[in-house]
């Protein structure tokens, strides 16, 4: 299971992602809230560690954002707000789970084993953008009923651009999310993917179902 900390201090950070790699997780750092809405943290991992009070962007804003977005990535927030109405804001924000500081590294453990336990054994996901249907259990894709057989690279593509499906997804958010990491690379090594993955979807069709963006990226345009 790949594990993010979204949170602003280093000595907390460092030491919840150490406890986390020593229980056999990945785990990755990440230091603010707009950062994690630029990097799609909490699409591109299955677990995320949220604080509240974040530089840049608040933690209740990021969580808000990726619900909005139709992302169901479980969610635990660490944070010093501890009052009822704190709690309770969080869990209407989406989050699945909610540990207050000072805590115990142990206990913060036992939360992420519960819900992957949980998680583990949840029912099939689909999305759905028109005719085209993804399963991400099954990793298939179907339009108009017809099988279509992907890549690993192509089938993450094509996830990230169905689940914003209508708005602009840059290159560099696609190259995040097929590899999982903070990309600093070329990011035009996406263009021959899509181009693949068009030649795939579009047999037959005078338009494309990914439109390019010039300058910005990609969008899947269907009503």
């Amino acid at each position: 299971m790949h594990v993010a900390i979204v949170e602003d201090d280093p000595v907390i950070a460092r030491a919840v992602t150490t406890a986390v790699r020593e229980a056999g997780h990945e785990c990755t750092w990440v230091p603010d809230g707009e950062t994690a809405v630029r990097q799609n943290t909490l699409l591109s991992n299955d677990l995320v560690i949220l604080d509240l009070m974040l530089p840049k962007m608040g933690g209740l804003e990021v969580l808000t954002a990726a619900r909005d977005a139709g992302v169901r990535t479980p969610v635990i927030l660490l944070t010093a707000l501890g009052t009822v109405a704190d709690k309770l804001a969080g869990f209407r924000s989406g989050a699945d789970d909610y540990l207050v500081k000072p805590f115990a590294i142990d206990e913060l453990l036992a939360r992420i084993q519960a819900i992957h336990r949980r998680t583990s054994n949840k029912p099939t996901m689909e999305i759905e953008a028109g005719p085209l249907h993804l399963s991400l259990s099954t990793k298939r894709l179907s339009l108009n009923e017809r099988t279509i057989d992907l890549t690993p690279t192509e089938f993450s593509i094509l996830e990230l651009l169905m689940r914003f499906n209508g708005q602009v997804v840059t290159r560099k958010m696609l190259c995040e999310h097929v590899w999982a990491f903070d990309w600093d690379g070329p990011t035009n090594v996406i263009e021959v993917h899509i181009n693949r993955l068009r030649g795939k979807l579009d047999k037959g069709r005078e338009d494309s179902f990914i439109q390019t963006i010039r300058g910005r990226g990609y969008a899947l345009a269907i009503d």
